[in-house]
């Protein structure tokens, strides 16, 4: 039997992007590591984070970091999928884009819209997807490496997403999951997630994925 597939999309904070080192934390640290050590060899983690991806916002010569242009390309890839995790949003929140809360979790809709019609084109099965509000930018991200991106306000915007995505998850029968009640960013660049984080984040994920499992008896 093929084991379930619970196939993860999002940014650095999927990836693993170590906040101390600029470079990636290893499998036994990174939540998606941990949590396939949690569900046990009958499931497949795919890890399928990229940093600097958004939801739908190209960045000039970076289009393909848009997580609406590498969607179909990865879905086709994996195919079929269970069980999908979303989390993305923060890159949205770059100055650069100018994007508010509202338009973040549009950009997210649409990615839970497509995932779902793809699939059911290519499988004939839609997902159950797990849709995750990501964590907040931390105080003081002005000051530090990733300042020249993101503000004071890209900080408030951060932490008016949950309620959005959780009216996301409920009109379109997705489970919810807000990651910063579990986990917060280090202090080492307010945006990305350390070793605690990446563990508690992954607590919280086994939770969505056995509630995921539910619907799929």
């Amino acid at each position: 039997m093929e084991p379930v597939k619970v196939f993860c999309y999002g940014d650095s904070n999927t990836y693993g992007y170590d906040p101390k080192t600029g470079l990636r934390h290893p499998k036994s640290v990174r939540w998606t590591g941990l949590l396939q050590e949690k569900l046990g060899p009958g499931f497949q983690v795919v890890e399928e984070g990229c940093n600097g991806r958004t939801t739908v916002y190209p960045k000039p010569g970076e289009e393909w970091k848009s997580g609406l242009y590498g969607l179909r390309l990865c879905l086709n890839t994996y195919k079929p999928v269970e069980i999908m995790v979303i989390m993305l949003g923060t890159n949205d929140l770059k100055t650069s884009f100018g994007a508010s809360p509202e338009d973040v979790a549009g950009g997210a809709e649409r990615l839970v819209a497509e995932s779902r019609e793809f699939l059911l084109e290519k499988c004939g099965l839609a997902p159950v997807i797990i849709l995750v509000s990501p964590i907040h930018i931390k105080e003081g991200i002005e000051n530090g490496p990733f300042g020249f991106e993101f503000d004071s306000v890209s900080i408030e915007k951060s932490r008016r997403l949950a309620p959005l995505y959780e009216d996301i998850a409920r009109r379109h029968g997705c489970i919810f999951l807000d990651a910063a009640a579990f986990a917060e960013a280090s202090d080492d660049d307010c945006l990305h997630m350390g070793p605690g984080g990446h563990a508690a984040l992954a607590e919280g994920m086994y939770g969505a994925v056995t509630e995921a499992l539910k619907r799929l008896e």
